[in-house]
């Protein structure tokens, strides 16, 4: 660093600048002291600044020190000015040169280090990850979603490599697994769905879709399923006693247009659904039976599966998902199921004729038990017979054609008669059990209960597909917010609450079909039978009387506690008839027994349902559950 003498002018003798101008060196400590010294002292002479210093700068300052007072004064007075400029100069030159240019290459040296650590880090691990591929280049099983899905292994087990993998695998491609696979993978989700048999089903239940479950097809963007199948719209129900009928409509005035029920073939529409889930790509979709799930310390850790060549497979993923129907195999390994077979359908199809009342379901109120009506297409009606009871009259020797022409026939409405009898002549008869079972879930790390094989209600109010669909929503909504699945703990905890925000829905939708089947059952005992004309001729009564069950029914409105107030309705309204005009000892002994029986109906559903969980979710603590920090 150089600093010029500069000449004073006050100074009468002034000897001229030499051809080599007078400097002085400093270091930069030697600045500071200098700086430090002036502030303190007050003392504006150079000469005195600096006589303690290394002879470096002695010979300057012996220089000005033998100049002239006149000299001196210059100096002295010249501090507020070239000085001032002088000592600003020097400030600068401090702030930049000892701790700014050391900083910088300090700063770049460690740059220059972590560039280089860094860099080995990366191709160590892309080694690593070369490695973990070359080792899954001979699997036996290359039909994956894409690129970066799943590897299978020699020992024909499906491993996720880095990076990558399956997130969820699915047992069952019905309504319930095809409608979640497709939602799952739209939220970004690697899916694996395993269903025993990718051909059309040909099933005579799952063919009602109420409105409420078509709003769920609408929320999950499935609705143009629906479409190209030849699905009927449904606008309600018709009720038929003794003659006697009256019209159900869905109270749909506050919705869209296109929202109503559709009725449809169950196989056309479920193939809709695989199709669709099939198109994205990251959805794996493989024919293969389940045969039991992966377990270590407690634990699900995928399925083992047979294909359909009988190879047999293992799939690993973080979240396994079971949704194979009434008939599971697995659900005891998830729940405790306590299934009960109240009765049987016995379906139909009719061609070539026409329902009393156009786009409704028609509920014949017969003896013994129900029989229903309802479009399914453009040309077909289905009939299902409900039969009490799990022993049914034998097919084969004619029977069953038998007990319909004798029994059924004869309560079945004129404009449907005969072409119920030529359906019985053509033989095409199919049966189904109808089941019930409540939701009793046994939460287990990495697996997950849904559809059929983990709640069902009697299909009397064609409610399955809307729980199903409603479950599906809830289920996407709870793992929405989570990026990572591998924390099989925290992520069984925290799914503890879709049991809880699941049942307004469910439950609501449940004791509905239970409560009504057995009110609409035929029965010998007297308060029943009271029972039973008291809910038809509420149900005729229109206004609120009317739209309040059916908006349940329907799943438009998912409330039980308005369950209950319109079930004890009916009940209420059946002792007012009783005892209109006049009592008696008899008809009170009936009023009394008619709320018996009502309370002995509808209790113990809501039991089975959990009073808790139906009317005070908010009172669950998982109600409330957070999803788990990642």
């Amino acid at each position: 660093m150089l600093l010029q003498k500069a000449p004073c002018p006050h100074d009468p003798y002034h000897p001229p600048p030499p051809s080599s101008p007078t400097t002085f060196r400093f270091k930069s400590s030697n600045i500071v002291t200098f700086l430090r010294h002036n502030h303190n002292n007050n003392q504006p002479h150079l000469s005195t600044s600096f006589h303690n210093h290394k002879p470096t700068t002695t010979t300057a300052t012996e220089k000005l020190s033998k100049s002239s007072g006149t000299s001196n004064s210059c100096i002295s007075s010249s501090s507020s000015g070239s000085f001032s400029l002088i000592r600003t100069k020097m400030v600068a030159m401090v702030a930049v040169d000892p701790y700014v240019l050391w900083t910088f290459f300090a700063s770049l040296l460690g740059f220059v280090a972590l560039s280089v650590l860094r860099r080995r880090n990366y191709v160590n691990g892309m080694a690593k990850d070369r490695s973990k591929v070359q080792k899954n280049k001979n699997s036996t099983n290359k039909s994956l979603v894409s690129e970066q899905c799943v590897k299978s292994s020699d020992e024909g087990e499906f491993r996720p490599v880095y990076g990558s993998g399956t997130d969820v695998i699915i047992v069952g491609a019905g309504v319930a697994g095809a409608a979640l696979a497709h939602t799952l993978a739209k939220e970004g989700r690697r899916v694996h769905v395993i269903e025993r048999d990718l051909t059309e089903p040909d099933r005579i239940v799952g063919e009602l879709l109420q409105p409420g479950g078509y709003l769920k097809l609408i929320e999950l963007g499935l609705e143009d399923c629906v479409e190209e199948i030849d699905a009927q719209r449904v606008l309600g129900y018709a009720l038929f006693k003794d003659g006697k009928n009256t019209k159900l409509t869905y109270p749909l005035e506050q919705f869209h247009s296109d929202v109503a029920g559709r009725s449809f073939h169950n196989g056309r529409f479920i193939q809709r659904m695989r199709e669709k889930a099939s198109k994205l790509t990251n959805v794996q979709l493989e024919q293969g039976t389940v045969t039991s799930l992966l377990e270590e310390n407690g634990t699900i850790k995928g399925v083992q599966y047979k294909t359909k060549d009988g190879q047999e497979l293992k799939a690993y993923a973080p979240l396994t998902i079971v949704c194979d129907g009434c008939f599971s195999n697995l659900r005891r390994s998830l729940c405790k199921p306590q299934v009960e077979v109240p009765s049987c359908f016995v379906g139909l199809i009719l061609e070539n004729c026409e329902l009393p009342f156009a786009n409704h379901g028609h509920v014949i109120l017969g003896d013994p038990s129900p029989i229903l009506f309802y479009p399914i297409s453009s040309t077909e009606v289905r009939c299902l017979v409900d039969v009490p009871g799990q022993k049914l009259p034998p097919i084969a020797n004619g029977e069953m054609a038998n007990y319909l022409k004798t029994v059924v026939a004869p309560q079945v409405p004129p404009e449907l008669h005969d072409a119920f009898i030529s359906a019985v002549d053509k033989g095409n008869i199919r049966t189904m059990p109808n089941r019930s079972m409540p939701a009793n879930p046994q939460p287990t790390p990495g697996a997950l209960l849904m559809g059929d094989a983990f709640n069902m209600r009697h299909p009397l109010t064609g409610g399955g597909m809307t729980v199903a669909l409603s479950d599906i929503v809830v289920l996407r909504d709870l793992l929405k917010p989570l990026r990572n699945l591998h924390d099989p703990a925290s992520l069984c905890k925290y799914l503890e609450s879709f049991y809880t925000l699941r049942k307004p829905v469910a439950s609501t939708i449940n004791t509905l079909a239970g409560a009504l089947y057995k009110v609409f059952s035929a029965s010998p005992d007297e308060a029943r039978k009271e029972m039973r004309q008291a809910c038809f001729d509420y149900l005729s009564l229109g206004g609120t009387c009317s739209t309040g069950p059916v908006a349940l029914l329907s799943g438009l409105n998912p409330h039980p506690l308005s369950l209950v107030v319109h079930f004890f309705g009916v009940a209420v309204y059946g002792v007012g008839r009783l005892l209109l005009p006049f009592p008696s000892p008899k008809r009170i002994w009936i009023g009394a027994r008619l709320i018996l029986s009502a309370s002995g109906i509808i209790f113990p559903i809501i039991k089975a349902e959990g009073v808790r969980q139906m009317f005070f979710p908010a009172t669950i603590p998982a109600y409330h559950r957070a999803p788990p920090v990642e």
